[in-house]
């Protein structure tokens, strides 16, 4: 922006040939006419001389340097006046439209530092997003910042590739209009990447609807089109060597259904030829990667520097880059898009034969004009082999061509050159036939028959490219990058003219350049590429002719050039620069020529794939797919394949080009644009590295600054008129601010600041500014600023210096006052000595005198002291005398009375001893009389063999022990033989050297001083001993508090360990719920899917058979899906269907033979349950009864069988009962034309059967019995006998089961069936008899295997407990022994009665367990004894007082809090209670009625022991509120309802199951009502599972509900008014693709969002939901708006500042007010939102010094680093008075947080759901009291 005068410390920005713009200050004011500007660099650094810059920049060559200085001449046409820099404020804007002064330098800055500084790759420039390659990953195109922006407008975020591709989805949506994506850039800005990340976001955002796996094969596509059409260059390292457009079709409900790939000018000559340091395809090294895989052997492949086509570039390795893990990945692509492995293999064949075609060596023959290829050639073998080709023929035509003439045919030999020439020529023709037949073959793999509604193209395309040396695919390159910039201008400029037009505001034609001229010089008639095509008819055409051609037609053109120095070349002035041609090659390359007869073998290839790339197709022809619905997909190759080269109108490639792009310019300009120019920010491939100048060369080639320059020229600055009054009401008077009309007030203030009318218009929503003029209103805005802070700080200096002056003067007094006091307390210390020495002197001469007294006492009553003790020891020397003398007499005393006892015992003895005899013989005469009888014989031989072979084994054990014994006697009686002898030897020796008597004295003498110096040694150890012990002592002491510190340091660790171990299976607790309620979500999507496609189904088949209408039978359940539990009525519906196929006469036996399995399955799984029970209880009794007998043993076991097969026969019974009650319904209803007596003489046979079997059943049943109690008495003795027993166990009960086979009712229809065998079907009867006999036997068998293995498992594990009682009474007892007698009684005494305690608990536990059952079984028989009688009454009429005796019993029972219903109003019930249910018709009655309904019948069924009808309720149940909430997907009152009634349902289930676990809060009265017969464990888990579920749809549709208001609450609404400023804004503001007048979305404020959670919490209250429920819905919800807050706080530039801060901090207080108004402060809610509070403290604090970055490291300990940093980085001022963060700063926070551990992500899972706990909530609410309404309707409900 220039102006006429320019003031001191103005900025601005002046050239520079190393940063392209530097930026300078003024420091002396200029105007208008001066010949110099004075200016200072910002960086007080030197320019370069003066020569540099006159050889770079011209108009420079006068600038001179001064210290410190810098002249800046300035001219009217040369040198114009610098460019002005923007403030500040602005820099580092997302869109750098929102900039004042708009031109190239504030744009490479504005970009610099975003880029640089904030690591931001993304910006906005009006419609344009430019993206920066960081050549680095980055975090954020993850899926959690998909879920980000996905909804969100495109001003909204931060720039990112997903805004663009998210605001292309929304259009396409709401305007109905096909979108396009156009990406470009120059090779290495990030094109690719940038496309891929676009498809990325479709495929997740609009994934497809029926799981078909389309987004996954559109990203598929992606590896493969890398493999075969990128290579590494030498500005990038996956370089797309082509272009190519991508259409993503969408249906009606925008999900993606298909695609369509259109590929533009593939790089053909790489296959033959590479620059150096570049490499071919990617294909060719990932398959020489490959080449040792066994599959590839027969491709003979090498290393990729034994290929020609792959070592040219001398560099076959990308740094970072795995060909082979690449390789995989395409593979896997190829099968993913359904490419067989046939095919694939004939591909890899085809590129591996092309790299063996560049490997054959062609020789030339001495005559120079023809060549020859050696017959042993290996290369030209795998070639031919590959291909499967005729070799000869290939060996033949590679070195010779036909010419053919009008008269006849020639053949001619090649000289070396060309036939080289044609080998490449050939090769390039194969791979790029193969490159088109891959592509058609993805298109095909995308194609659907669904018919497309709309969809949005991605084309990715090459940018401006200009080399050293530039071809033909330069210059085609270039031709389409004109095109599209034109394209892009007269967008840019329709969009500009359309704002103008909609805000009715006048504008002018804006001047913009066009590019068309340089266009018709490529493609008009006799342009470049006409006379191209034209020369290339010419036989004889070159490239010099064709220059020359050029040279003559277009020297007078603008855009064309002709080089100085070269006659082969030529200059094209393109709209980015100018660029030389070398015309070396165009004709070639243009004619694409391949010789026929070459193409020819190849068609006559013995591979089908081969041969099919080369067939000739008709020319502009396009392959199409037209579906039934009548859509149609076109697939349209860039070019087709090539015709013979004899053809005349064969097309060349520009002219197939140019035809393929006018076919894309006609796609684009059909749909919207959205543009994204990639940058590539420097040439050495460097992370977060910006060079000015290369990028300024970009921007200038990709129309940046084109756009930037129309904008400039109109109105650039757009503001609302509310966002204009917010951030300038500042520049307001009151009295201005009277009116309430915003844009009158608006008008007055412009029209008063702004005095040019030009510079600004009012539009209808909003105002328009020149360029400059913002800045000019931020200047204002800063100095009516500056002025109140200068007012300001006047104040408070002025207060300050008197606050200073007060404090002095307070000093003053202060110091005085202490002084004077100073001086009085030195005269008071004075008088206080004097009396202190007077007083000291007095005491001293006391003390003096009053020792001399002490003196002389001490001596007095010490002589006194001896005297008394010498006296004392007198007289206790005389009573120790008389003592001892005492003691003498007394043993003396008791020894004789002792021997007088003694001898009157033995007498005694004598006497018993010689009674016993005589009664022991009297005895033994009585036993031998018994022991000849028989009985006694046999009772001794009971086990007496057993104890013999114990005996005999005990013999042997003793005899091998007198054995060792007797060894070890003779060994000691050997050494005790020699021992002795050598005594003996001693012994004569020392009687020889016997002295005489002389020396025996001295001997004695000698032993007597021994020992007295013995006796010293004792006593000097004793004493020794008792010092070691007193210093032993003390260390022990002193160890023992040391060890006690420690113990109480330990018991604290592990305390510690403790909490921490706690919390970690805490966590682990909450992982594996998080998991299973994951699982049970995923099942619930299962269903889900499952009922549509179901639903689809259906719907095919009612489109199919529409005349004839069909409905389904009446028993099949259209809810079977949602049935998740092993049930029989999911079967239901196929046997219908079987019926219907099969007939009613030979389905019945199927049906009884499928009734009596799913009855033994039944048996089973309650045997299951049953041996479950046993092995706890055994386990419980190995615990607490540790010695018992084997008898006692014996029987118990006995007693546990008994009982067991009491209730395994109790069950049988009932169902057998079961079956012969339907039996005699049958023939009831058959036979209701008989008389009655035959009726009930059936039934009195079926009775005396049944009588006979149970008598039967008895007698088998003890023979089981008693075998079985052998079998456990002796399993662990003898393995061979249990088997036997077993065996004949199952003999019996085979027999058993044989006999009772006779009681199964059979039908006619078997009869009939098995009458071939016999004519009374008895042959039939008896082999089906024996197959169910089998089959049970065998089940038994694996039964009673089962139990052998777990009664052994229990016994080993009673071996192991009683083993560990045994060392723990060991224990017991050496501590008893090591304790005092009296402490031993009573530790004893101690143990027994805390044994017997516990016997005795365990006696009535037990005698309670038995009780209980039996009370049950007796039961159980009464109500089925009251069933037979009731049969009875109901069959004979002539009883009468049998019914009577019934209805006697019923009266007897009073089962209350019931309700009865008829089997057939079980679906009005629940049409009632569950399907047309309203939460508000139960409002007005006891919280969870249905629930309470439902029990109660289902209690009513558990009575009467119907499991049929528990069943078929329950199922009903779940599936009604299945298929309700399925109904009411988004209604949060009906989903809390429900989740209430399931809750509570479950609750009833576990309150009154019988548990003991869940009776503790019960009532005796709700004991009372406890469920009688079933067990409803799995139903409980079920109805767990459906709670799961319901919860996690109202989590849903919560947050569903709040997602539109939480960010409008939390960042944009203003809570504290007049808190936060607008900042500029620029083309992408806010709400952008909103078509809207008002002002937008942002109208949710915290008091909305506050009142949404007071009515979610109010509905699920009312509902009666658990209020531990009720809380982790409400964490959960805080957890949500923790999230998206966050996210959207980490995403958005504009609201990370001071003022959102402080916003953010006040609303989330008023959440936790909100909470502490609920009573939920105390939960965890308050912990979700501390991230966020860590965030608003964040932008809060100061961030300068490293204090500060200390103090935020310690203070965000919830936020990670990225998080941290990102936050830092985004934090923007609102104005000049803030600073911004610093990147040292920011660095400085990087260093600290490195030692953290935390994840990788940036952004919070915004669908994370924390795994939901339904504690146990007892009812207290009686339900025999329970009123049912009348408004419901239940009358058919009958109360009992």
């Amino acid at each position: 922006m220039m102006c006429s005068s320019l003031f001191q410390y103005t900025r601005v920005w002046i050239p520079d040939p190393e940063e392209v713009w530097r930026a300078a200050e003024i420091i002396k004011d200029y105007k208008e006419g001066d010949p110099i500007l004075h200016l200072k660099l910002e960086d007080e650094s030197v320019i370069l001389s003066p020569v540099l810059l006159l050889l770079t920049y011209t108009h420079l060559s006068l600038l001179h340097i001064l210290p410190q200085t810098l002249e800046y001449p300035i001219g009217q046409k040369d040198n114009p006046l610098p460019f002005l820099r923007n403030p500040d404020i602005l820099v580092g804007e997302n869109d750098l439209t929102a900039l004042s002064y708009l031109h190239e330098p504030a744009v490479l800055h504005n970009l610099r530092v975003r880029f640089l500084e904030s690591n931001h790759i993304y910006t906005y420039c009006g419609i344009v997003l430019v993206a920066i390659n960081p050549y680095e990953q980055l975090p954020i195109y993850g899926e959690e910042v998909i879920n980000a922006y996905s909804g969100q407008n495109m001003g909204d975020m931060d720039p990112h590739i997903f805004a663009v591709a998210e605001e292309a989805y929304k259009q396409m949506a709401r305007d109905e209009k096909n979108q396009s994506i156009i990406v470009s850039g120059e090779s290495g800005a990030g094109k690719t990447v940038s496309a891929k990340y676009a498809m990325r976001y479709f495929a997740t955002v609009g994934g497809s609807a029926n799981d078909t796996s389309v987004e996954e094969k559109v990203l598929a596509s992606n590896p493969i089109m890398e493999a075969i059409g990128n290579a590494k260059t030498t500005r990038n390292d996956n370089s797309s060597r082509f272009g190519k457009y991508i259409q993503i079709g969408f249906d009606r409900q925008y999900h993606i259904i298909g695609a369509n790939m259109r590929t533009y000018l593939l790089e053909k000559s790489r296959v033959v030829f590479q620059a150096e340091d570049e490499r071919n395809y990617h294909i060719f090294y990932q398959l020489c990667a490959s080449a040792s895989l066994q599959e590839f052997k027969d491709l003979a492949l090498s290393n990729a520097e034994d290929f020609t086509y792959t070592s040219l570039g001398e560099n076959i390795f990308i740094d970072g880059v795995n060909d082979a893990e690449d390789f995989e990945k395409t593979r896997h692509a190829f099968t993913l898009l359904g490419v067989k492995d046939s095919h694939q293999g004939s591909i890899y064949k085809i590129i591996a034969s092309i790299l063996h075609l560049g490997n054959v060596e062609i020789r030339s023959e001495r005559d120079g004009e023809s060549c020859r290829i050696s017959k042993d050639n290996p290369s030209l073998h795998h070639f031919c082999r590959l291909l499967g080709v005729e070799q000869d023929q290939m060996e033949h035509w590679l070195c010779h061509r036909k010419l053919v003439t009008t008269a006849e045919t020639y053949v001619k030999s090649m000289s070396h050159a060309q036939a080289t020439n044609a080998r490449n020529a050939l090769a390039k023709h194969i791979y790029a036939h193969l490159f088109d037949w891959i592509v058609q073959h993805i298109n095909k793999a995308l194609f659907t028959t669904t018919k497309q509604h709309s969809f949005i193209g991605v084309l990715d395309i090459y940018g401006f490219e200009t080399f050293e040396f530039n071809s033909f695919e330069q210059f085609c390159i270039n031709y389409a990058n004109e095109k599209l910039q034109q394209q892009f201008n007269s967008h840019v400029f329709k969009l500009e003219q359309e704002e103008y037009m909609k805000e009715q505001i006048p504008w002018t034609l804006i001047d913009f350049y066009d590019n068309q001229p340089c266009i018709d010089l490529i493609e008009a008639k006799l342009g470049i590429l006409d006379l191209l095509d034209e020369e290339c008819k010419v036989p004889k055409g070159t490239d010099q002719n064709w220059a020359q051609k050029l040279y003559d037609h277009h020297s007078s053109s603008n855009h064309f050039q002709k080089p100085r120095m070269s006659n082969t070349s030529f200059i094209v002035v393109h709209f980015a620069d100018k660029v030389e041609y070398q015309c070396d090659g165009f004709l070639e390359k243009n004619r694409d020529t391949v010789y026929e007869e070459q193409i020819n073998i190849l068609k006559a290839s013995k591979f089908q794939l081969v041969a099919d790339l080369f067939q000739e197709a008709k020319e502009g022809s396009t392959t199409s797919v037209t579906t039934s619905k009548g859509s149609k997909i076109n697939v349209r190759p860039v070019k087709p394949s090539p015709k013979p080269p004899n053809r005349e109108h064969r097309k060349t490639v520009g002219h197939q080009f140019r035809n393929s792009l006018h076919l894309l310019m006609e796609t684009l300009n059909a749909t919207t644009p959205h543009y994204v120019r990639c940058i590539k920010p420097n040439d050495d491939k460097e992370a977060f590295s910006f060079d000015s100048r290369r990028a300024v060369q970009q921007l200038r080639a990709c129309g940046v600054l084109e756009t930037i320059r129309i904008s400039a020229a109109g109105y650039p600055s757009r503001w609302t008129y509310m966002d204009f009054f917010n951030r300038y009401r500042v520049l307001m008077k009151k009295k201005e601010m009277a009116s309430g009309d915003k844009k009158v007030i608006c008008k007055n203030l412009l029209e008063t600041l702004i005095k040019d009318p030009d510079k600004f218009q009012f539009g209808k929503t909003k105002i328009f500014f020149r360029a400059g003029q913002v800045a000019y209103l931020e200047k204002l805005r800063t100095d009516k600023f500056r002025a109140a802070c200068i007012k300001i700080q006047k104040t408070v200096r002025g207060w300050l210096q008197r606050i200073r002056y007060q404090r002095i003067r307070k000093a003053a007094v202060t110091i005085q006052r202490y002084g004077r006091g100073y001086l009085a307390r030195r005269y008071v210390e004075y008088l206080r000595l004097t009396r202190a020495a007077l007083i000291c002197q007095k005491q001293l001469r006391m003390v003096r005198e009053r020792r001399a007294y002490l003196r002389i006492h001490r001596a007095v009553v010490t002589i006194q002291a001896f005297t008394r003790g010498m006296h004392t020891r007198r007289l206790y020397q005389e009573y120790l005398q008389h003592h001892k003398a005492t003691i003498i007499q007394k043993s003396v005393r008791g020894w004789m009375e002792r021997k007088k006892f003694r001898r009157a015992r033995n007498a005694a003895v004598v006497i018993q001893c010689a009674y016993r005899r005589l009664l022991a013989k009297r005895q033994l005469k009585q036993l031998k009389i018994e022991a000849r009888s028989a009985e006694h014989l046999k009772k001794l031989n009971v086990g007496m063999e057993n104890k013999i072979v114990q005996l005999q084994r005990k013999m042997d054990d003793q005899n091998k022990e007198n054995r060792s014994l007797n060894e070890q006697l003779s060994t000691t009686n050997a050494s005790l033989v020699a021992e002795i002898s050598k005594l003996q030897k001693d012994l004569d020796l020392m009687r020889s050297r016997q002295g005489d008597s002389n020396q025996l004295t001295s001997l004695q003498t000698e032993l007597e001083r021994l020992q007295a110096e013995v006796q010293e040694a004792h006593s000097e150890k004793k004493r020794l001993e008792e010092e070691y012990r007193s210093e032993k002592v003390l260390e022990l002491e002193k160890e023992n508090s040391v060890l006690k510190e420690e113990k109480e340091e330990m018991n604290q660790r592990i305390l510690q360990s403790r909490n921490m171990e706690e919390a970690g299976l805490q966590a682990e607790l909450d992982a594996e719920r998080q998991r299973y309620q994951n699982l049970v979500k995923e099942f619930s999507r299962l269903e889900q899917r499952y009922d549509n496609l179901q639903e689809e189904v259906s719907l095919a088949k009612v489109r199919e058979f529409h005349p004839g209408h069909r409905r389904n039978p009446s028993n099949q359940s259209s809810l079977e899906s949602d049935s998740n539990y092993p049930s029989i009525s999911t079967s239901e519906p196929t046997f219908s269907h079987l019926l219907q196929e099969m007939g009613l006469d030979k389905a019945a036996m199927d049906i009884g033979v499928f009734m009596k399995l799913q009855k033994r399955v039944r048996e089973l799984e309650q045997e299951r349950r049953r041996l479950q029970t046993n092995l706890e209880k055994m386990e419980e009794l190995a615990k607490r009864k540790n010695s018992t007998s084997e008898q006692e043993s014996a029987d118990l076991a006995y007693n546990s069988l008994k009982r067991q097969e009491l209730e395994t026969e109790n069950k049988k019974l009932k169902n057998e009962l079961n079956e012969l009650r339907k039996a005699i319904a049958e023939n009831a209803t058959k036979n209701s034309n008989s008389p009655s007596s035959e009726v009930q003489d059936s039934y009195n046979v079926l009775l005396s059967q049944l009588k006979a079997a149970n008598e039967e059943l008895e007698a088998r049943k003890e023979e089981v019995l008693i075998l079985r109690t052998q079998i456990v008495s002796s399993a662990q003795q003898n393995v061979a006998a249990n088997h036997s027993v077993t065996c004949l166990h199952y003999l019996l009960l085979s027999h058993f089961l044989s006999a009772s086979l006779c009681f199964y009712p059979m039908d006619s229809s078997q009869t009939q069936d098995w009458g071939y065998l016999n004519e009374d079907g008895e042959l039939g009867l008896a082999y089906q008899g024996l197959k169910q006999v089998a089959r049970l036997l065998e089940a038994q068998l694996q039964t009673q295997t089962r139990q052998h293995e777990d009664e052994l498992e229990a016994l080993r594990t009673q071996n192991e407990m009683l083993r560990e009682d045994l060392e723990r009474k060991q224990e017991l007892i050496s501590h008893t022994l090591s304790l005092s007698p009296d402490a031993q009684v009573e530790f004893s005494i101690q143990q027994e009665l805390t044994r017997l305690t516990n016997e005795n608990l365990d006696l009535k536990e037990l005698v309670e367990k038995l009780e209980k059952n039996e009370k049950k079984l007796k039961k159980q028989l009464r109500i089925y004894m009251k069933k037979v009688q009731e049969l009875e009454g109901k069959q004979s009429p002539r009883q009468p007082e049998l019914t009577r005796q019934v209805t006697v019993q019923r009266k007897e029972k009073d089962f209350e809090g019931m309700l009865e219903y008829n089997k057939e109003d079980e679906p009005l019930l629940i049409k009632t209670l569950i399907t047309d249910m309203k939460p508000h018709n139960v409002s007005a009655t006891v919280p969870c009625l249905p629930a309470y309904v439902l029990f109660m019948c289902i209690r009513h069924a558990d009575y009467i022991n119907d499991d049929q009808k528990v069943h078929s309720l329950l199922t009903s149940t779940i599936n009604a509120i299945k298929k309700v909430l399925k109904k009411h997907n988004n209604d949060f009152e009906m989903t809390s309802f429900w989740l209430a009634n399931t809750s509570r349902l479950l609750h009833c289930l576990k309150q009154y199951s019988g548990d003991e676990g869940f009776m503790t809060h019960n009532t005796p009265k709700q004991n009372e009502h406890c469920l009688k017969n079933f067990d409803l464990a799995e139903y409980r888990q079920v109805l767990s599972d459906l709670s799961i579920q319901i919860y996690q749809q109202l989590i849903k549709v919560a947050e569903d509900i709040m997602q539109p208001m939480i960010v409008s609450a939390m960042l944009e609404s203003e809570s504290i008014p007049s808190l936060a400023g607008v900042k500029p804004m620029g083309y992408r503001n806010r709400s952008s693709s909103m078509d809207c007048d008002g002002e937008g979305p942002g109208g949710y404020t915290l008091v909305a969002l506050i009142r949404q959670l007071g009515q979610f919490h109010s509905t699920m209250a009312d509902h009666g939901l658990d209020p531990e429920i009720v809380q982790q819905v409400i964490r959960q919800l805080f957890y949500c708006i923790n999230a998206i807050t966050l996210n959207n706080l980490l995403l958005r530039k504009d609201v990370c500042s001071w003022s959102t801060g402080l916003q953010l901090r006040y609303n989330i207080s008023q959440l936790e007010e909100w909470l502490r108004g609920k009573n939920l402060h105390q939960t965890a809610t308050v912990g979700t939102m501390e991230p966020l509070i860590q965030a608003a403290q964040l932008l809060q604090v100061k961030k300068k010094t490293s204090q500060d970055a200390e103090e935020i490291c310690s203070l965000c300990t919830a936020l990670t680093a990225q998080q941290i940093v990102k936050i830092l980085n985004l934090y923007t001022p609102l104005n000049e008075f803030e600073e911004r963060v610093t990147v040292s700063f920011i660095r400085n926070i990087q260093g600290r947080l490195q030692e953290r551990n935390d994840p990788p992500t940036l952004l919070v899972d915004t669908k994370h759901i924390f795994p939901v706990l339904f504690p146990y909530t007892p009812s207290a609410l009686s339900l025999e009291n329970l009123h049912i309404p009348a408004s419901l309707s239940l009358d058919f409900l009958t109360r009992v």
